[in-house]
């Protein structure tokens, strides 16, 4: 039986590389449940490995140690279950938005589905993040804040019981930016999704998460907190900015980076 409490189940999870000089120890002692429908983002300083967990939970990457489940099943290579959206879009340029769309489709119902129907989903998909009257125009004639739509709505096409997403704003323009967590926003709304987001971004993952998970400084980084993000949803960003809990929630995680982990910054100072 399924524990939607623990939709995701990460227990015990380490990870090493091999690097010229050694065994390199990324993530030590990784304990986290992401409840179904939950939105978690990531957070940290550069090099606490957070885009490593990422890849972990996506089955990039297997564990040097410890386990990780998703809907009770191991975690054992990646899944269609599991979506995974880039910084880089990573679109084929050669190939329409449609077709970029229709791919990811192909892959996951061809076997089950006519073409029409998988014509479908993939219209049903750009609607999703407001993209059908580009649908014809390939990567080089669109802007970067919609080759990202595309990249997200590539991902919401297969359907995925999990959205992962690897600080897929992180190159965009604040106002492109705003509009696309927006965006975000209302389409986790829709879908109700399972989300695990990594950010750099203090307001972004107060205003996208359910929970903030606060990373320590690597090496042999850990969880060093967990913060509750006790707002209501559907979520304005306006509104929220002088709201006492939206306030506090982001005191809490500055304070986590900047004091309780802040020796990274004094280094690179």
């Amino acid at each position: 039986m399924n524990d939607d409490s623990k939709y995701i189940d990460i227990h015990g999870v380490e990870q090493r590389f091999k690097t010229p000089k050694g065994s390199f120890l990324a993530l030590r002692d990784i304990q986290l449940n992401v409840a179904k429908g939950e939105f978690i983002t990531l957070i940290g300083h550069s090099g606490c490995g957070k885009s490593t967990l990422l890849n972990l939970i996506a089955g990039l990457t297997m564990p040097t140690q410890g386990t990780l489940l998703c809907a009770n099943r191991e975690i054992g290579g990646p899944g269609p279950e599991r979506a995974v959206v880039f910084q880089n879009h990573s679109l084929l340029p050669w190939l329409t938005c449609h077709e970029n769309v229709y791919l990811a489709v192909e892959r996951v119902f061809a076997a089950t589905e006519n073409k029409a129907q998988l014509k479908a989903r993939t219209e049903a998909a750009l609607a999703l993040v407001g993209l059908t009257a580009a649908a014809q125009k390939r990567p080089g004639e669109i802007s970067g804040g919609m080759k990202q739509r595309v990249g997200i709505a590539r991902a919401l096409s297969m359907e995925p019981k999990v959205l992962l997403m690897d600080e897929p704003f992180g190159a965009l323009d604040a106002l492109t930016r705003a509009k696309l967590q927006d965006e975000l926003l209302a389409i986790v709304q829709k879908t109700h999704s399972t989300v695990v987001m990594v950010t750099h971004d203090v307001d972004e993952a107060v205003l996208l998460s359910d929970r903030i998970v606060m990373l320590t400084n690597g090496p042999a980084a850990t969880i060093g907190d967990i913060l509750a993000v006790d707002l209501p949803r559907p979520r304005n960003r306006v509104e929220l900015a002088e709201d006492p809990a939206y306030v506090h929630a982001r005191k809490a995680v500055i304070d986590f980076l900047y004091t309780r982990q802040a020796h990274v910054e004094k280094v690179a100072a």
